[in-house]
């Protein structure tokens, strides 16, 4: 298998750890800078840009002496590249116009509305646009969002003019830095959707949607970031609003031109009905998808690859409640640490804490970061057992995040 993998990732190591648990055999592709990896001694092949999947894809396939049997992206940053591989490769997989389509979070909005989904209104701005000029067609509150970041990166809520127009020039900052394309993107400012958020987790098998779990976000989500933190399953949603989901991810799949692989689904509930924020063709991102592998019996990433691979997934029954925290940072700062993490971990159904911020680099809360200090997984016999649990392990842990920049007194 050729696994893509981005240096930045959490999920490398789980990745690696299931494929030598299934005895698969990785060829590996990364994203290491191109002018420092010939100093290193990297082959070409582990300094590829994923965002330049045509240009990469061409250093690939010249670089591979063997046949593989799939190719799988690890997150989002690489996931065109691997559908593009596929196609040259003759392999299954989606198609790289559906995989483009969804990251890109205005055409998103386009496939929505164009097939009578539930879509907010939603504005295009370019970069070379005057903001002010769009303020006399917006309902607010809206929010602008940088349109192929993901993790709550560059994307604010604004309640007035003044609030937006500061937006804007915030979210355009932030898009320019993580976007090489930004200035040909532009942004996207879409009318706020109020009602609590929900996220389906799937995998496709020839366009059918089996859904491993459907999680509750518990804690509201209404800005001005959009920083998330606790999963919570199975939902607490009434089944009749459960299969209503499970439907809607299943035919906007169907009109994106996604039929395999895993999918990650966000969504939105109110009196309205079922809101899509998004649906991606990937898994769980961070550390979050370990919190069902007693669900499945295995990791997440096992069942991907046995999947890939063209094996049957196993059958599956889950039996008690799970919660994942995504350790929110506080503030932007220098990470030094965690205290009282002895103490947390034994609490009452918690079943693992991984602190993943090191010491010594600078952590920063969304809108410009896309990162958490850590993650916190728990187990009950109910939701709100589970829930608890993590919300008790949070309140133990203390983290010591200090300024970037002294202040020496004269």
């Amino acid at each position: 298998m050729l696994l893509l993998l981005p240096t930045t990732s959490y999920r490398n190591n789980d990745f690696l750890a299931a494929a030598e648990v299934l005895n698969v055999e990785i060829i590996s592709a990364a994203d290491y800078c191109h002018q420092l990896a010939p100093q290193w001694g990297l082959a070409p092949i582990m300094s590829v840009q994923f965002d330049r999947p045509e240009q990469a894809g061409e250093i690939i396939l010249q670089s591979l002496t063997r046949r593989v049997d799939a190719v799988l992206a690890v997150d989002d940053h690489g996931l065109e590249l691997a559908a593009l591989l596929n196609e040259r490769l003759g392999l299954n997989g989606n198609k790289p116009e559906a995989v483009r389509a969804l990251r890109d979070k205005l055409e998103f909005r386009k496939l929505l509305s164009s097939n009578g989904y539930n879509c907010p209104e939603f504005h295009h701005l370019q970069d070379n646009t005057d903001s002010a000029a769009l303020i006399p067609r917006l309902h607010f509150p809206v929010v602008v969002k940088a349109r192929r970041l993901s993790a709550s990166r560059g994307v604010i809520r604004a309640d007035d003019p003044l609030q937006y127009l500061q937006a804007v020039s915030r979210v355009r900052a932030i898009q320019n830095k993580a976007d090489r394309d930004a200035k040909a993107l532009g942004i996207i400012i879409e009318s706020f959707i109020p009602g609590m958020e929900y996220a389906l987790e799937g995998i496709l098998e020839n366009g059918r949607l089996k859904t491993l779990a459907l999680f509750d976000k518990p804690d509201p989500l209404d800005g001005p970031y959009f920083e998330e933190t606790v999963y919570v399953a199975p939902s607490r949603l009434p089944q009749d609003t459960q299969d209503q989901i499970r439907h809607t991810v299943q035919c906007a799949c169907g009109i994106a031109g996604l039929t395999a692989g895993p999918v990650h689904a966000e969504m939105r509930v109110n009196s309205s009905g079922i809101w899509l924020l998004e649906i991606a063709a990937r898994s769980i991102g961070g550390l979050c998808g370990r919190v069902l592998r007693h669900w499945l019996g295995m990791s997440i990433e096992e069942l991907i690859l046995r999947q890939a691979l063209g094996e049957p997934l196993p059958a599956f029954s889950p039996e008690k409640s799970v919660a994942v925290m995504m350790i929110p940072i506080p503030t932007r700062g220098i990470y030094q640490g965690a205290h009282n993490l002895d103490l947390a971990v034994k609490l009452a159904g918690i079943t693992d804490i991984q602190i993943t911020a090191e010491i010594g680099h600078i952590v920063t809360p969304p809108p410009e970061g896309a990162s958490y200090l850590g993650f916190i997984f728990a187990s009950g016999k109910s939701p709100q057992e589970a829930e608890s649990f993590v919300r008790s392990a949070q309140r133990y842990l203390q983290f010591d995040i200090r300024p970037e920049f002294q202040v020496i007194e004269s």
